[in-house]
């Protein structure tokens, strides 16, 4: 399997639908709901997966899709070549700011990440990864993630887990935040995972991800050293939802260890 041509396709398709997406502003957006009030869902979010899918299978036809909208088939099983998709990350973002929404794609062949990229729409920023070759933020090589306090983290979680909740102990999280130098919210899993590969951020942590919120990332985290696992410090399940958190090596299993305790 050519993974460098692989790669110059997946780029072609990332920017051209970043267009795409840039262009839909000129024309009105159809909002919906999916799980709730704060779960939207629009017809670009709905036509750039589509753009993904057939793009992928005139090219690909053997290969399979996840993606977060439901366009493709349904797949039980991560054997051979499976793209996992999210063709707008953070979409009440992209319909409420404007900005600050993000394409990202992993590529795995039998369950291990390949490919991964994270495309921040606006900005046209690219952040990207090839197994075992190193990860780059558009022509910058990205350096491996060096060693730090907790003290001096600057960490990424929804302020939601600092108030009572039903998922983990908030007293911890509260912990966490008066331990840390600083906590930021951006309303997108991948532009959070982009911000930690790229040392912005020393760490994320969330409640619940799917597969298409971290496919790409998790590929880009292991080329710089970053350490992504569920809250159990246990490989995620790209097959379903599960917890997650990334974070600089140095810190992540002190966290988990110290202020994590999920209820």
């Amino acid at each position: 399997m050519d993974f460098k041509q692989i790669d110059k396709f997946a780029k072609e398709m990332i920017f051209e639908a970043g267009k795409r997406i840039r262009d839909a502003f000129s024309y009105d957006l159809v909002i919906e709901t999916k799980s709730g009030a704060n779960d939207l869902v629009t017809n670009i979010d709905r036509e750039t997966e589509m753009f993904f899918i057939e793009k992928i299978k005139a090219f690909y036809p053997t290969h399979k899709i996840i993606g977060e909208e439901g366009m493709s088939e349904r797949i039980n099983s991560l054997d051979g070549p499976v793209w996992i998709i999210d063709p707008i990350d953070g979409t009440m973002n992209f319909v409420k700011q404007h900005r600050h929404f993000m394409i990202t794609i992993g590529f795995f062949v039998d369950g291990v990440g390949k490919l991964g990229y994270i495309f921040d729409v606006m900005r046209e920023d690219l952040f990207y990864a090839i197994e075992g070759e190193g990860a780059w933020y558009n022509d910058s090589r990205l350096r491996k993630l060096q060693p730090l306090s907790i003290e001096e983290a600057v960490i990424g979680i929804n302020a939601s887990w600092v108030t009572p909740n039903r998922k983990i102990n908030h007293e911890k999280i509260i912990d966490l935040v008066n331990t840390v130098r600083g906590t930021r919210s951006y309303g997108s899993a991948a532009m959070e995972i982009a911000f930690v590969v790229s040392g912005k951020l020393d760490a994320y942590i969330s409640m619940r991800l799917a597969p298409w919120d971290i496919g790409g990332g998790t590929v880009i985290a292991k080329e710089v050293g970053a350490i992504a696992t569920n809250l159990n410090g246990e490989h995620f399940d790209f097959l379903s939802q599960d917890t997650f958190i990334i974070a600089n090596p140095s810190i992540h299993q002190l966290i988990l260890d110290k202020y994590i305790e999920e209820i």
